[in-house]
């Protein structure tokens, strides 16, 4: 795959998201990010996880933890998952940059990332994939 930085080769695009293209919530939340980041998700490239678990361990990407958190994958390399993900993402778009400040104090994050880990969870259980 061309565009996640493999053997320190840098990709066009600055951002790689790793999403579940299996959940119809995930594709929706893509389509609305795309919406609303606009142009600035030009260089946003979405890789969908489903059956690419070699490509996620050549990552350092657990195929469990890619099911259950959201990753993204810098142009310099880093994966930052699950809120951290989110935060990054959040930035990118000036509507949602108050939301990633707000998501980071650290009186919420804990919270918000219990909620998160258990809605999940719960959301694979119903699809028989938990």
């Amino acid at each position: 795959m061309e565009d996640v930085v493999m053997d320190g080769k840098k990709p066009r695009h600055q951002l790689v998201v790793f999403y579940d293209g299996s959940c119809e919530g995930c594709i929706k939340d893509r389509a609305r990010y795309e919406r609303w980041a606009g142009k600035g998700g030009d260089d946003i490239y979405w890789f969908d996880i489903t059956g690419r678990e070699e490509v996620l361990l050549s990552l350092g990407i657990s195929p469990y933890k890619a099911l259950r958190e959201l990753h993204v994958q810098t142009a310099d390399g880093e994966v930052r998952s699950e809120l951290d993900a989110y935060i990054l993402l959040m930035q990118r778009v000036p509507r949602l940059k108050p939301l990633a400040w707000l998501i980071g104090l650290p009186l919420v994050r804990p919270c918000l990332s219990w909620i998160y880990r258990t809605w999940v969870q719960l959301r694979l259980e119903r699809q028989g994939r938990g």
